[in-house]
């Protein structure tokens, strides 16, 4: 789904989201990856390219630094 508008996007949390309400959620948007806090989701949303998230899902799944 490609969406202009992100409180229309199709927000997803990760099968793998514990219990304790520490989730982030991810969108995908017309050109981009929104990311937000599923706790807090009318705080706004960071947007980063569809490529930075799939190196950012590699390194996390690697156990590798993010930053």
């Amino acid at each position: 789904m490609h969406t202009l508008n992100p409180s229309q996007a199709k927000w997803r949390k990760s099968s793998r989201s514990s219990g304790n309400g520490a989730c982030v959620e991810a969108a995908r948007l017309e050109t981009a990856i929104g990311l937000r806090d599923s706790k807090n989701p009318d705080a706004g949303h960071l947007t980063i390219s569809p490529e930075a998230f799939a190196t950012l899902l590699t390194r996390i799944k690697h156990d590798e630094p993010t930053i």
